[in-house]
Parts: C-alpha cells; structure tokens; sequence
C-alpha cells in the first residue's frame, strides 16, 4: 500500500554538505521513460521522487539557477 509523504525539509542555509548531496541526488535521481509514464530511475516511483525534489529545492535554496543546476 503506498503511502504520501511529505517532502524532505530544506534547511537554510544551505550547507557546503548538503549542497554535495542536492547535487548528487539531481544526477542519480532523474526520469526514465516507461509505459506507465516517467519513472525516477533510482526508485522506480513517479517522477519527481521526493530526493528529487528535496535536492532541487535545496539547490534554489542555496541560489542556483535551473540552467546552474
């Protein structure tokens, strides 16, 4: 049974720490093309994930740009 979390809290400021893992997730946790529609390639869950999510708001947090990220 699938369950709704919340997302991840962004904590600010942004930490040199996280700001390594934000980027990290960004390249692991990406869309994969499937029948059923894009799926996160890390997780096989909808896209985005919550790691997705988490890492990208974090990366706006931290003041990078979509095109930076």
């Amino acid at each position: 049974m699938p369950v709704v979390l919340e997302d991840f809290p962004v904590l600010t400021p942004v930490t040199d720490e996280d700001l390594a893992l934000a980027a990290r997730a960004v390249r692991v946790h990406v869309p994969e093309a499937w029948p059923q529609g894009p799926l996160c390639r890390s997780e096989r869950v909808p896209f985005p994930c919550r790691l997705a999510r988490w890492a990208r708001a974090t990366l706006e947090a931290a003041g990078l740009t979509e095109e930076q990220v």
